[in-house]
């Protein structure tokens, strides 16, 4: 094994770098309540989710209501991805059978730990040192970095915003904008930390000089590395091609210059022909950042061939499997059509709260509330179905059309069902349920409670019995003494 690889001059080694307060690792979802607590007092936090829904929110509609058809196309893109999976045997041993006629390979693998050790073994074949990467949810999922770390190899982010987590020793808390809970004077303290060749009297206020100051440093790093490794947004079954789009063009760089490219993919990225994938293209970035399209669409087929002049020497897929075959045909599977724009947590209330680090989940959000349990297990994250208002505005903004509350209603009936709710829950559903179920008593029960929380002086409630933990934030609005059925029927006397 090779010895564990020195940083770059210039740079000090990611893995030392300290912890933000509000970063919170992966796989801690069960710790989530806790975590929300922290992120609510988080002031800097709440400054940049501030920004976000100022920012994401506009740009979105913007571009939506630019494009006439997008109904039509959101229409079209959901009955692509729902006849792929339908049909997922037949796409995926299409387009192995394609990549192994171009000259790549495809490894399959049942979860984790299996994608895990066949990177490291490409890795170790090339001999390599260090690793780029362009951004992949998958390598997240995987935890690839620590592991490539572990074993003596350094693998470097691309994506500025990874980078910049990367410097920091943190995770994403956003699924397309990594850094987002980061303030512009946070990316200067991190570049003035980790860069230690870094000039003390070079300005960093403005985004331009960031941005040349890791270019200037991701460059080296780019000629360095043995291996790539990036996602991709789409795996074509006619052609066994992976596409992928970035803003950055790290991912072009990061598949051509290494001398292997490995792509890190989920079983449910394939797409027939590389023209559904244009046509999923056409919602996706008006749904991600607002764009019309993303600025690099990088397209790769196989290794290099004879008369190319450059591109890798090998070219690897690992289809990851890791829990999605066991939603398909479930109540669950709708969710395998997400193609990560991130629209559902650009508009959702709660995560404008709390940040994606809270979920401590890989994926944040509505979406990030859905997957996880599916795919870690719902047993350690059991609340973060709960942490969603239902109101609804995740689904009317996925251009996959995801029925996001009805699948989170549904982890809660499971939750409810194997008895992962405090009991104190429990029984509190229970004689809601009953008493739902007998009209009278309810109605009777409903204008007690609307007489008992009337305060005609205040119009609030600060302290509300049984649900202390909704008073202990802010005060309950008081009822005004009649029920809505009480009103109704008085409004319709003569």
């Amino acid at each position: 094994m090779n010895a564990p690889t020195a940083p770059f001059v210039g740079i000090s080694d990611p893995a030392q770098g300290p912890r933000s307060p509000s970063a919170v690792g992966h796989g801690v979802s069960d710790q989530f309540k806790h975590n929300a607590d922290l992120a609510l007092g988080d002031a800097k936090l709440q400054v940049a989710l501030a920004e976000m829904r100022s920012s994401f929110k506009g740009r979105n509609e913007a571009a939506r209501k630019g494009l006439p058809e997008f109904q039509a196309l959101s229409d079209h893109a959901k009955a692509i991805k729902q006849h792929v999976l339908a049909n997922l045997d037949y796409y995926l041993e299409r387009f192995e059978a394609k990549v192994k006629a171009a000259g790549g390979q495809v490894h399959w693998c049942n979860d984790a730990a299996e994608a895990r050790d066949k990177v490291l073994a490409i890795c170790r074949s090339a001999g390599a040192r260090t690793v780029t990467k362009g951004k992949t949810m998958v390598g997240e999922e995987i935890a690839i970095n620590h592991h490539l770390e572990a074993n003596g190899i350094l693998p470097v982010e691309t994506d500025l915003g990874e980078y910049i987590i990367q410097l920091r020793g943190e995770t994403p808390s956003h699924i397309i904008a990594p850094a987002i809970h980061v303030s512009k004077e946070g990316v200067a303290d991190t570049f003035r930390a980790h860069h230690t060749d870094l000039d003390p009297a070079r300005p960093l206020s403005e985004i331009t000089a960031m941005l040349a100051e890791a270019r200037g440093k991701l460059r080296a790093r780019f000629l360095a590395a043995d291996v790539g490794i990036t996602g991709a947004n789409f795996l074509i079954a006619e052609t066994g091609s992976s596409v992928i789009v970035t803003n950055e063009g790290n991912g072009d760089l990061t598949q051509t210059l290494p001398k292997i490219h490995i792509v890190l993919a989920g079983i449910e990225k394939v797409v027939p022909t590389l023209e559904d994938a244009t046509a999923i293209f056409r919602v996706l970035a008006r749904s991600a950042t607002g764009q019309e399209m993303s600025v690099y669409t990088t397209v790769s087929t196989g290794p290099r061939r004879a008369h190319d002049l450059d591109g890798p020497g090998e070219y690897h897929v690992i289809l990851l499997d890791n829990g999605r075959s066991g939603v398909l045909g479930t109540e669950f599977e709708d969710m395998l059509r997400c193609i990560r724009c991130g629209a559902c947590m650009d508009h959702c209330p709660v995560y404008h709260a709390i940040g994606g680090h809270a979920y401590g989940s890989v994926y944040p959000g509505p979406i990030g509330a859905v997957l996880t349990p599916a795919l870690f297990g719902l047993a350690h994250s059991k609340d973060l179905p709960n942490a969603s208002t239902l109101c609804g505005r995740c689904e009317s903004v996925c251009p996959m059309q995801i029925p996001l509350p009805k699948m989170l209603r549904q982890w809660r009936e499971r939750s409810f069902e194997r008895h992962l709710a405090p009991a104190r829950e429990r029984w509190g559903i229970k004689a809601w349920a009953w008493l739902a179920r007998h009209p009278q008593i309810y109605r009777g029960a409903m204008a007690l409670a609307a007489r008992l929380l009337r305060r005609p002086a205040t119009g609030r409630i600060r302290h509300l019995p049984l649900g202390g933990a909704w008073t202990a934030g802010r005060d309950f609005p008081a009822a005004s003494g009649r029920t809505f059925q009480e009103q109704w029927r008085r409004r319709a006397r003569p």
